[in-house]
């Protein structure tokens, strides 16, 4: 028995053996497989057995000496697998350390050879980019960067094939590679495979769905491209059916081509190709015929539109241009992009705006209105033009009384949802824009007031970016301004004068917040401190002027918003100014004012000026003052309702109770209307005092 159990021993021990064997030469044939990702795998698997190994052998040497031994008889086969795979291991190991050095030192290699690839790239040289790259690879196999840098000089080469290939290594590499995906999608526009290319890019907000922009900027570039290649597929067709319409396009194209005619010819010419142009085929086709390089290849039409000073032939020309790429670019993207890349164009459009020529600003701005209206012909525009000086350029227009001071204040609306833009805006603000601003605030009643109002509503939104909103501020002359729009109100306004009016409290009121900000986190300029305290001063007196206006403005539609604005500003202007704390208290003792806006039915006028109220309550006298009012029993009414904004309760109580504070006389009032429990409940929505 004893003896086949010792067979039996020998038996598992051999094939434990042969299988720990088998695992080694598995690791040895994984160390060299061509794959990156199966090397990576091995290399792992061997630290860990080693790892394993070495944990084995400290557990052995720390066995009792005289513990109790079975088998005394040692197996010849256990002792062949031990020297066998101890050797094994060992070899293991130090050849995983050799190749640890190896890898290093390849590294280092790669990385140099793929900065000399970055270097040719930048200056154009592919092809030795390429071959730097892969030299790279071959250095280093598994390296995702060579791939995806050698994938996009293989693009430059136009060679997409050879891209995503190496766009694939890069993602076996590192599977969540957006670089690769994006480069790979660009590579499948290419080829025109449109499904595969946004299956890239699909993946690209899986990875990173922060990547929202890049991923809807390339799904849209794709949808272009089909878009594109289905029209010119579709006007192809008509020609080869013979359709006149169709037909005639190219052939007024070629009539347009002949050189030397008189610039009435080509006028003339033009005109008619414009009303042949009625839909999607005949804009296709006028590009497909090169119908933009009119300006590039025929110098009488270009001279005519490029003059600075055009005769009257030169404008009927012009403006004969601007209504051709009106009809062709209108709701088609990829004529309004190859528009743009036109270098004529491109430069004379600021110029044309600029001419002083009724029609040709006109039909100018009717043009870029095309792309203002979208978000992707905004994007061609402040990509393709330079945009520092457009919002002077556009501002001049509110002394127009047509059509134009309209439309430019419409196309200035537009850009600014663009961040570009307002980055564009900051560099002529101050010595182009707000000199221009200020002198139309001050001419208020001679400008149109409707385009006006627009244009105070456009400074307003820059004011969202956080350096236009300094310069401005910054700006006495722009305050200055602002203040004698509000003073001219009282000599008699118009509904139209109305709306500038409250289009400039609103802007006050983002300059206001910005100074406070200022001088409650730093000390700030000197100068922008007193400029601060000085224009607040005189904003509360003009707001105090507007609320208590006899024209009973207050209590119809449009004394709503003026109240509104008027309050919102007048609590900014007392927020953290002394002087126009004590100012109003002063021109107002009763507080009859606000104590009138309390008793609105617009919440937001009711919690603001009870934040006002509170705000001046600090001033000796002001609580006093109050004795014998209805004040106590209208703060406890908004403390303890139901208004639905929480800052309503959250400002009368904390009037409520600063006014107890200052003037103790007033608990016997709260007492008597049992308002001491309505307080404390009051408390809940109560931060600080």
């Amino acid at each position: 028995m004893l003896a086949e159990a010792d067979q039996e021993q020998q038996e598992d021990d051999f094939q434990r053996f042969l299988r720990r064997v088998d695992d080694i030469a598995n690791l040895v044939q994984g160390l060299n497989s061509a794959d990156p990702a199966v090397k990576e795998r091995t290399i792992a698997e061997a630290e860990k057995r080693l790892h394993d190994q070495e944990t084995s052998r400290e557990e052995e040497s720390k066995t009792t000496v005289n513990r109790t031994v079975i088998n005394t008889r040692a197996s010849d086969v256990a002792n062949a697998e031990a020297v066998n795979a101890d050797g094994f291991l060992a070899i293991l190991e130090k050849d995983a350390k050799e190749r640890a050095k190896r890898r290093k030192r390849n590294e280092h290699l790669a990385n140099a050879l793929k900065e000399k690839g970055n270097d040719a790239f930048r200056k154009g040289d592919y092809v030795v980019a390429i071959q730097r790259y892969t030299e790279g690879l071959e250095k280093l196999k598994d390296k995702q960067e060579l791939y995806t840098n050698r994938a996009q000089a293989y693009l430059k080469m136009h060679e997409c094939e050879k891209a995503i290939t190496d766009c694939e290594w890069a993602l076996k590499c590192n599977e969540k590679c957006i670089k690769a995906y994006f480069l790979m999608g660009k590579a499948h526009l290419a080829l025109k495979h449109y499904s595969e290319s946004r299956q890239c890019y699909e993946k690209i907000l899986q990875i990173d769905p922060q990547k929202e922009t890049l991923f809807k900027d390339c799904v849209n570039e794709v949808n272009l491209e089909e878009k594109r290649m289905k029209d010119e597929e579709r006007a192809m067709k008509e020609v080869q059916s013979g359709k006149l319409a169709a037909l005639s396009i190219k052939e007024m194209l070629q009539k347009l081509d002949r050189p030397e005619q008189n610039i009435l010819y080509y006028t003339g010419g033009i005109r008619l190709l414009t009303g042949a142009v009625k839909d999607c085929t005949e804009q296709t086709l006028f590009r497909t015929n090169n119908g933009f390089s009119i300006l590039k290849d025929n110098e009488i039409v270009r001279r005519g539109f490029c003059a600075e000073r055009k005769n009257a032939a030169e404008v009927d020309l012009s403006v004969s241009l601007l209504f051709l790429w009106q009809a062709v670019c209108t709701g088609n993207e990829e004529n309004q992009r190859l528009l743009l890349t036109q270098p004529d164009v491109n430069a004379q459009l600021p110029k044309l705006l600029s001419s002083g020529v009724l029609e040709i600003q006109k039909e100018t701005l009717a043009l870029i209105s095309l792309y203002s209206e979208n978000e992707n012909g905004r994007r061609l525009l402040v990509r393709h033009q330079d945009l520092t000086k457009w919002l002077q350029i556009l501002m001049t227009f509110v002394n127009s009384t047509d059509v134009r001071a309209s439309s430019a204040m419409n196309i200035l609306s537009d850009l600014t949802k663009e961040e570009r833009f307002k980055t564009q805006c900051r560099v002529m603000l101050s010595t182009g824009v707000l000199p221009l601003f200020t002198q139309l605030l001050t001419s208020a009643k001679l400008v149109n007031q409707t385009a006006l109002a627009h244009c105070i509503g456009i400074m307003g939104n820059l004011c969202a970016d956080v350096v236009i909103r300094m310069q401005m501020a910054e700006c006495k002359e722009c305050w200055q301004a602002c203040l004698k729009l509000v003073d001219e109100c009282f000599d008699g306004s118009t509904p139209k004068y109305q709306e500038c009016l409250f289009a400039v409290l609103g802007l006050m009121m983002n300059l206001l917040l910005e100074s406070n900000v200022i001088i409650q986190q730093s000390a700030g300029p000197e100068f922008f401190t007193l400029l601060f305290q000085y224009f607040a001063v005189d904003i509360s007196g003009r707001c105090m002027s507007l609320l208590r206006d006899k024209d009973g403005r207050i209590v119809t539609a449009g004394g709503q918003i003026t109240s509104n604005y008027g309050i919102k500003t007048l609590s900014i202007c007392t927020r953290s100014n002394r002087q126009a704390q004590e100012d109003l208290v002063k021109s107002d003792k009763r507080f009859s004012v606000l104590l009138k806006l309390l008793d609105s039915e617009n919440e937001m006028i009711v919690g603001n000026a009870a934040f006002c109220l509170g705000q001046c309550l600090v001033v000796p006298g002001a609580a006093t003052s109050l004795l014998n009012s209805s004040v106590v029993m209208i703060l406890l009414k908004h403390a303890g309702g139901d208004a639905t904004r929480t800052s309503v309760q959250e400002n009368a109580a904390i009037a409520l109770g600063k006014l107890c504070v200052a003037e103790p006389r007033h608990i016997f009032q709260l007492r008597k209307l049992n308002g001491l429990a309505i307080l404390n409940s009051s408390m809940k929505y109560i931060h600080s005092i």
